[in-house]
């Protein structure tokens, strides 16, 4: 990884433009390829990046201090530096990936013991189904032979279906698995998460700890 901490302007040229004004910035490019432009608020979301595949060229001669971005589209961010404040890179190597907390874990692996709770005819292929970014929480077969991903969370928020969906582009490229849907299962969907996933196609599943384990409900019953 690249981090460069420079006053510059960005311009983007694509299907849209924009302009950012000059300002100090941290500019981080990764081993994707990818490069975004940060400020110093906005937590951890840029203010303008170019996702992978796409090449950075650094201007030289009347250029010199010119980038120019372009993925496959043939859309631009061009930053243009003023000043450079900084300029490191580091190897960072093979992350491990997240490491999910008890409860998220135990949940995933009683689910897939107990795939039937999604529903009747539901069989696992596997847990932990490895992509190119990362692990697939349960990637199992429905009754009809589809082929259906899981991700699984103790609190279903925006950040799991946005890493689901990625999921599910990555893995409806391969023909030997397409076409794949999803169910993002948690114990807890937030709102806008539920609304999002609907959007998107994806399913909403909540999961009882309890019931997983099977420990029955202690409440009082009429029947």
């Amino acid at each position: 990884m690249r981090l460069v901490i420079a006053r510059c302007s960005v311009d983007y040229a694509g299907r849209l433009t924009a302009h950012l004004p000059s300002a100090p910035r941290l500019i981080l490019v990764k081993a994707d390829g990818s490069v975004s432009i940060h400020a110093d608020d906005r937590a951890y979301k840029p203010l303008n990046w170019m996702s992978p595949p796409c090449t950075l060229k650094e201007g030289t001669g009347e250029e010199d201090g010119v980038w120019t971005v372009v993925n496959k589209a043939g859309e631009k961010l061009i930053i243009t530096m003023e000043e450079v404040l900084h300029d490191s890179s580091h190897e960072l190597g093979v992350d491990p990936g997240l490491i999910k907390d008890g409860v998220e874990a135990h949940l995933q692996e009683l689910l897939a013991d107990r795939i039937e709770t999604l529903g009747e005819g539901y069989t696992l292929i596997r847990r932990e189904y490895m992509t190119a970014i990362g692990p697939v929480d349960i990637l199992c077969r429905d009754a009809e032979g589809q082929t259906v991903a899981i991700e699984i969370k103790r609190r279903g928020e925006i950040d799991g279906v946005e890493q689901l969906t990625r999921y599910l582009d990555l893995l409806n490229r391969d023909p030997h698995l397409a076409p794949v849907r999803g169910i993002f299962a948690a114990q807890e969907i937030k709102p806008q998460a539920r609304v999002l996933a609907t959007d998107r196609g994806i399913n909403c599943q909540i999961l009882d700890y309890d019931a997983l384990r099977g420990i029955e409900d202690d409440k009082l019953r009429l029947f």
